[in-house]
């Protein structure tokens, strides 16, 4: 217990997001000896404050929480977490699952869709649903309204359902779906990725998108438009390797016209049940790869080693630590790009990368793609 009370401290200091939260426990072997080297490498970073970490108290408070929300806290570095999401590069530092962790490693198909969608839409998804769920795949969506609850609601009938929450475990959202929740939990599972007691706010939900594509082998998307949610879902599929079906519309239902973009840009058409599971793999693939946006970003560094420990010399650290900073702006820079302009080994790159992110400087994102941050005054 002692050890995930550490881990969870990691998990919520201040700067340290899910891909810092691996390397740091890849550099140092424990989340103990991660939380004592995090005020001297925010100090090599530039940063002249340590960041906020939390004391003990708050994570036993937290776990307290949880437990009172009947929800069990997994951690992406233990046994027991998901292993289809482990596989993204952000998977989230801990969940919080109400109901049966295991059934988050079975063989599941998202499917995601326009809150205010039409009767139609709804039908369609709720039938497609119970198929898939009769099928033996369990089910995942993101419990809003529309063709979320559609989907939910058909997989209860045949099978098992999965809810990915946008707020705390123990903040049902939208209210009017808290029985829905309550009856997923009792076969299924509920998961979120943000602390028990969190309001769900605008910046949580493409958050809680990526996990609905992780846990998945495919994401269905019915009646989606062309600036949604549903499609950053799809996005965040196919950048991980998983299938993206569409369920065509009309041309006409404004609701219908990022489906129908999708099969436009190589998106598997998908009108039945039957079209999903003619071809879903049993393990991720490496992408449809059949249109434009459809690509995987790989760099030199995908997975890339434990960085060794920084620099005895405070000045060589602080020359590279201005040269990285110079080379990097707010759009996102691939990591291997850094290595061939900085002229530094990618030991030492990595070693940079890591004061930085500390220190608020930088922030790692999925690709092995690096984006500077604004000054924090620090």
């Amino acid at each position: 217990m002692s050890a995930d009370i550490d881990r969870l401290r990691l998990a919520r200091t201040e700067g340290v997001g899910p891909i810092t939260y691996r390397r740091l426990l890849r550099r140092f072997e424990s989340a103990a000896a991660a939380l004592d080297a995090l005020p001297g490498l925010a100090r090599a970073g530039g940063r002249a404050t340590a960041p906020a970490i939390p004391g003990r108290d708050d994570a036993e408070r937290e776990f307290e929480h949880a437990g009172r929300a009947r929800a069990a806290l997994l951690f992406v570095d233990r046994p027991g977490y998901p292993k289809l999401l482990a596989l993204l590069e952000d998977a989230p530092s801990v969940l919080s699952v109400q109901g049966r962790p295991e059934v988050l490693d079975a063989r599941a198909v998202a499917m995601v869709g326009s809150r205010n969608a039409s009767a139609n839409g709804q039908r369609l998804a709720e039938a497609m649903a119970e198929d898939l769920a009769a099928a033996g795949l369990v089910v995942v969506s993101g419990l809003a309204r529309g063709i979320d609850a559609a989907a939910h609601e058909g997989a209860l009938r045949a099978g098992l359902t999965v809810a990915c929450v946008a707020g705390g475990i123990d903040v049902p959202y939208p209210p009017e779906h808290a029985d829905l929740q309550a009856r997923i939990a009792r076969g299924g599972a509920v998961v979120a990725e943000a602390p028990p007691g969190t309001a769900p706010q605008a910046r949580h939900f493409p958050r809680r998108n990526r996990i609905i594509a992780g846990l998945s082998l495919g994401v269905v998307v019915v009646e989606a438009a062309l600036r949604s949610g549903s499609l950053i879902t799809a996005r965040q599929a196919q950048e991980a390797g998983r299938e993206v079906y569409a369920v065509p519309g009309s041309p006409l239902d404004p609701r219908c016209r990022g489906a129908n973009d999708l099969i436009r840009q190589g998106a598997r058409l998908a009108e039945t049940a039957a079209d999903v599971l003619e071809d879903l793999p049993e393990h991720p693939g490496a992408g449809i790869g059949r249109g434009p946006q459809f690509h995987r970003r790989r760099g030199l560094l995908e997975n890339p080693a434990p960085p060794p420990a920084s620099p005895a010399d405070p000045t060589d650290t602080g020359r590279m630590r201005d040269r990285v900073i110079a080379l990097l702006g707010p759009s996102a820079t691939a990591v291997d790009e850094l290595i061939r302009r900085s002229h530094l080994t990618p030991g030492d790159l990595m070693a940079v990368l890591l004061m930085l992110e500390v220190a608020g400087r930088v922030e790692m994102q999925p690709g092995n793609m690096v984006a500077l941050l604004a000054d924090p005054g620090h």
